[in-house]
């Protein structure tokens, strides 16, 4: 029988995510609701190995709603990944004799739950909060479509200026290693080409339909890149040499990390939070949670990190009608 909870911990890890406010603000609520009471734990897990404990209440997260970024701060740590770091991380979990963590964060930020629940004995629950989208088993992340549209407003605009110059435009969007934002921002933006992480660069490929489209009589194109593919730049260097069409670069950066979240992300972020807490009360750690055609589930830290398969045959799906549509 697992023991009762009277005392609950909230952090944000990892890459920031609009929304992560959102669900910080229903993670204390709904807590204090259940009589509980809160710390937030500051950037993250490099915060409680540190110590960084602030006390929480139903004001403290007053009118955050709408807000980007995090008030609990976040931070990437490399100590933790260590077992001295878990250790540190542990020691101030029990010095502030908290029962149990709610960590808002991407894949690796799970992960660290993971070995806190697995390792330590921790409990803990996750919210997904990350632009990439880059968990198995939940349809969407905390931020993503904020992202996604954030990268639309920019190509839009950008697409005024391709049209009206007849140029090659070659915009690189977030994502070393996931493909998200390049493949639903290409397809919602009517990108004549996407590259991200397992659609790699085949520059012989592109410039032969950049050729053949010119011949055909069309004269501008978009190409969203993820940047862990390639530099916007260098491709757009490349593909002038190449085609004599002129060729731009445009990186967005962590502009699609800000901003205030979108309504679906803050109706999202609210649902989790409060979700989080009710998982904790009934015993569950170790999971986190995740929704699947509109309905909240919990999934184990280890299939939401690890099993990502269904993810890779989307992505493949959604970049074949991009091209189908842009032709």
């Amino acid at each position: 029988m697992e023991s009762k909870i009277k005392k609950i911990g909230v952090m944000t890890s990892g890459g920031d995510a609009p929304g992560m406010n959102a669900a910080t603000r229903s993670v204390v609520r709904k807590a204090v609701y259940e009589g509980m009471q809160v710390v937030g734990i500051l950037k993250g897990f490099e915060g409680l190995i540190n110590g960084e404990i602030i006390e929480m209440n139903s004001r403290s997260v007053s009118n955050i709603l709408s807000h980007g970024g995090t008030i609990l701060k976040t931070a990437r740590s490399k100590e933790f990944m260590t077992a001295e770091g878990q250790a540190k991380a542990v020691k101030t979990i029990k010095k502030h004799k908290i029962d149990a963590l709610v960590i808002n964060g991407g894949n690796g930020s799970l992960q660290g739950g993971l070995a806190l629940h697995r390792d330590w004995g921790i409990r803990n629950i996750g919210i997904p909060g990350t632009i990439d989208n880059d968990l198995g088993h939940t349809d969407f992340t905390i931020g993503a479509h904020t992202a996604v549209d954030t990268v639309l407003d920019a190509v839009d605009k950008i697409r005024d200026t391709v049209s009206s110059m007849e140029r090659i435009y070659v915009v690189e969007v977030m994502g070393r290693k996931e493909p998200y934002l390049a493949v639903m921002s290409g397809l919602a933006a009517g990108a004549e080409e996407v590259l991200y992480p397992g659609n790699e660069l085949d520059l012989a490929r592109i410039i032969s339909e950049i050729k053949e489209a010119k011949e055909k009589g069309k004269n501008s194109w978009i190409i969203i890149v993820s940047e862990g593919v390639t530099n916007a730049y260098f491709l757009a260097e490349k593909i002038e040499a190449a085609t004599g069409f002129e060729a731009r670069g445009i990186t967005l950066g962590h502009i699609q990390r800000g901003g205030s979240p979108s309504a679906p992300d803050r109706i999202l972020a609210s649902r989790m939070g409060a979700r989080a807490v009710e998982a904790l009360i009934e015993g569950h750690s170790g999971k986190m949670v995740g929704i699947s055609g509109g309905s909240l589930h919990l999934v184990s830290y280890e299939k939401a990190c690890f099993d990502r398969e269904k993810d890779r045959q989307l992505h493949s799906e959604l970049y074949a009608l991009t091209k189908l549509l842009a032709t």
